[in-house]
């Protein structure tokens, strides 16, 4: 689905989005895809669109973990994804404390720029989905449509989000669906 030579994009929080939300996931082994989003992701591959995971792992800027055990995860993630016939084309983790103000942290949208300059991906027509409010920030940040889902954190942060998001899913797989038929009524 390319206009303009332009791809289109769906950004992916991580955990609690693709795969259950465990405190500070450092361990491969720990990883459980969330039923559904194997599904989900590989209906995006199918009609050609981004799939970028853009994940807050501060984690790493505590001291629990190291980057190398973020990217354990994720390559056990895209070889889990792999059994449903789903990819991943990308994915970036901002390693930073809350409290460190950087603009690579969601809501912040310095990763998202980023991976949208490496992949040609066209951040005008782009989709966020995630559990929490600091997905949907970085939706409204980009001035891209946001999803949130009641997987993970999602069923909670509903209950306190400011602004809402384009639309509350079920699931990663519902959201995906909305997004697939929302691409359609706009043209996209």
């Amino acid at each position: 689905m390319r206009e303009s030579g332009r791809q289109r994009v769906v950004f992916l929080d991580r955990d609690g989005t693709i795969n259950e939300d465990v405190e500070y996931l450092s361990n491969p082994s720990g990883l459980v895809i969330i039923e559904g989003a194997g599904k989900a992701i590989r209906l995006l591959n199918e009609r050609g669109i981004k799939v970028i995971v853009v994940t807050n792992q501060s984690g790493v800027g505590r001291g629990y973990f190291k980057d190398s055990d973020v990217e354990a995860v994720n390559a056990r993630l895209k070889e889990l994804l792999a059994r449903d016939g789903a990819s991943i084309d990308a994915s970036y983790h901002c390693p930073h404390r809350p409290d460190e103000g950087c603009e690579c942290r969601k809501p912040g949208t310095a990763l998202a720029k980023r991976a949208a300059k490496e992949h040609g991906a066209d951040l005008s027509r782009a989709y966020v989905v995630g559990d929490k409010s600091s997905d949907i920030g970085l939706a409204r940040n980009l001035f891209a449509k946001g999803v949130l889902v009641l997987t993970g954190k999602g069923a909670k942060e509903a209950e306190g989000l400011v602004e809402p998001p384009d639309f509350i899913a079920q699931d990663l797989l519902s959201a995906v669906e909305w997004i697939l038929e929302d691409m359609e009524r706009t043209g996209g």
